[in-house]
């Protein structure tokens, strides 16, 4: 006797609750009862399947860690405690599964019980990723039933590959819906390239897509959230807010997937194709929830996603905050020298972490002007920040009184300049060292990459805030930031850049002018373009070999920097490797 599929009128449907979550890493217990609050918060709004990112229990990356048996250990106990407590739920939670092997997983646990685990298949190994290093591959498949809807679950990297797990999930394991977990590191427009990507995921699978991504920030890398849910169609129907922690609730029905693979007859021969080719996935039935299918109606939401400009100053503010949060600092302390860097550094310091928490100094010498002694008080004030006051004048001499001898009849140069810079990075690590406040270094990308910085003086700190921002940007997050309220003195954004070591000095006494300098180096740096390739777009020859020595000769300060936000695709430190011996240099790369 023939059969005919059945098809509910209306089709099935599943509401999804997408937490974006700021785990810490190796806060086991803390994440675990983040967790559980949330699954709360996902049952008193009638959702069936709360989801939360990748590796939310043990916080992403946890880097050597995952070497330490006790902590996988100790992860999946956090695990097998808080699975009884997900009851009239199915919850989708990241972790670190050990079985013979250590794999980045996802849990699916569904009243109180582990229904199924998926096994990431695409290991990460490029970027700021390592996960090679750690992780065994995947290689088994599941799908899960539930109310009618037939969903699979992917881990971050499984969705960027075509032929991920996804696609033997809709194709032979019937889904209608994927959800993807993630901790997706933040980048200036990043999203844009996830958006574009899912969008296509989820037309070639004719499926929804449901994407839930990590929000907060550890050591260099933030998470942005930007949560996502597409139709078939390749159409948001939902979005995340970039940086805030939050829940996305969205209704998710059937009909869509179903209307597009009846009149999809590539999707057909695919699948008659892949079925000759290997086993369906296991499909896993669960048994529905006691959540009410009459569910009041989800209100509307509008989110739109930040310009550029402002999702870097969200970056750059989230990261701080975070770093001196979960290293559980009393405070910050910076250098105000009445330049915009350091201008700017306090704006994002005072607005992540509020006025009573940010501490500034000001260490005139006799080269300082008195303008930039106003600009600096003039900005302390506008932010209500405390401003100390500590002339180098007196250390400064007393360094040269004691280097005499040893420098009879040498003449003055960059050596007393740079006395001046580490006098001041002296006083500050003093400060930091005698109340607790974590030093924030002022340092530009553009500087960072030239090495026009002193070591063990403006780069002595804890954190570096602008590290990865070039300084052609450092103009724009000031004049976005006093768009909001005009709190960084004019003068400091007009006037020409100088350290101030000497007198007249200007930075393009040292350097070419960032106007010219910063797109050299995001070709030289960011996309890694030859010497020869740099001139051939129109740069003079003579400028692009002066900047690629000054890179290729200050990767040993670099190295000795203090981690920093990650804002660019390529960064100094996790994304960009180069040995310090190395004699590889820009003359030889024509």
């Amino acid at each position: 006797m023939l059969r005919a599929r059945q098809f509910s009128n209306p089709p099935p449907s599943l509401r999804l609750a997408l937490v974006q979550m700021n785990p810490t890493v190796g806060d086991l217990e803390g994440n675990a009862n983040k967790i559980l609050d949330a699954v709360q918060q996902a049952k008193e709004h009638k959702a069936d399947v709360v989801v939360f990112p990748e590796l939310a229990l043990t916080g992403y990356p946890p880097e050597d860690l995952l070497l330490k048996p006790q902590f996988t250990a100790d992860n999946l106990k956090q695990l097998e405690a808080i699975a009884p407590q997900i009851e009239d739920i199915t919850a989708v939670i990241g972790f670190v599964d050990g079985n013979a092997d250590i794999f980045n997983a996802a849990a699916i646990i569904h009243n109180g019980e582990i229904a199924g685990i998926h096994h990431k298949f695409y290991l990460p190994t490029y970027g700021v990723f390592d996960e090679d290093r750690y992780f065994q591959k995947g290689n088994e498949l599941q799908v899960f039933k539930l109310k009618g809807v037939t969903f699979g679950v992917s881990v971050c990297e499984d969705i960027w590959y075509p032929e991920g797990p996804h696609r033997i999930q809709t194709l032979l394991g019937d889904a209608e819906l994927i959800i993807n977990i993630n901790a997706s590191p933040f980048h200036s427009g990043k999203w844009i390239d996830r958006e574009r990507m899912l969008s296509v995921r989820a037309a070639d699978n004719d499926a929804v897509v449901a994407y839930v991504n990590t929000v907060g920030g550890q050591d260099e890398l933030v998470f942005d959230g930007h949560s996502l849910v597409i139709n078939p169609n390749g159409e948001i129907i939902a979005r995340g807010r970039a940086f805030e922690e939050e829940i996305i609730y969205v209704d998710v029905d059937t009909g869509a997937p179903m209307h597009r693979r009846l009149i999809d007859p590539k999707r057909r021969k695919e699948k008659l194709a892949l079925q000759k080719q290997m086993d369906r996935p296991q499909t896993i039935k669960l048994v529905a929830n006691k959540t009410d299918d009459k569910k009041p109606p989800l209100p509307s939401r509008q989110v739109n996603p930040p310009e550029r400009v402002e999702e870097v100053y969200s970056a750059l503010t989230l990261g701080l905050r975070d770093y001196v949060r979960k290293n559980q600092f009393k405070g910050v302390v910076l250098g105000l020298s009445g330049g915009i860097d350091s201008a700017l550094t306090a704006a994002i310091a005072a607005d992540a972490l509020g006025n009573d928490a940010v501490t500034t100094v000001s260490m005139p010498s006799e080269i300082t002007s008195s303008e930039s002694k106003e600009d600096a008080e003039a900005l302390a004030k506008n932010f209500g920040i405390k401003l100390l006051t500590i002339p180098i004048k007196q250390v400064f001499e007393s360094y040269k009184d004691i280097l005499a001898p040893a420098f009879a009849g040498l003449a003055e140069n960059t050596t007393e300049e740079n006395l001046q810079a580490r006098t001041r990075g002296n006083i500050l690590m003093a400060l930091s060292n005698k109340f607790g406040w974590l030093v924030l270094t002022t340092g530009n990308k553009s500087e960072m990459a030239c090495g026009y910085a002193t070591l063990y003086g403006d780069m002595a700190g804890g954190f570096a805030v602008i590290k990865d921002v070039p300084k052609t940007l450092v103009y724009e997050l000031a004049n976005y930031r006093n768009r909001k309220s005009e709190v960084i003195p004019r003068r400091i954004i007009e006037k020409e850049p100088t350290a101030e070591l000497r007198p007249g000095q200007k930075d393009v006494d040292s350097l070419p002018p960032y106007s010219l300098l910063d797109p050299i180096l995001r070709y030289y740096v960011e996309e890694d373009r030859s010497v020869e390739e740099i001139i051939h777009l129109g740069f003079d020859e003579a400028i692009v070999r002066k900047v690629a020595r000054m890179v290729d000769r200050n990767e040993y300060k670099r190295r000795q920097a203090p981690p920093g936000v990650k804002i660019t695709p390529k960064a100094f430190g996790r994304d960009r490797r180069l040995p310090i011996t190395n004699w590889y240099t820009c003359d030889r790369c024509i």
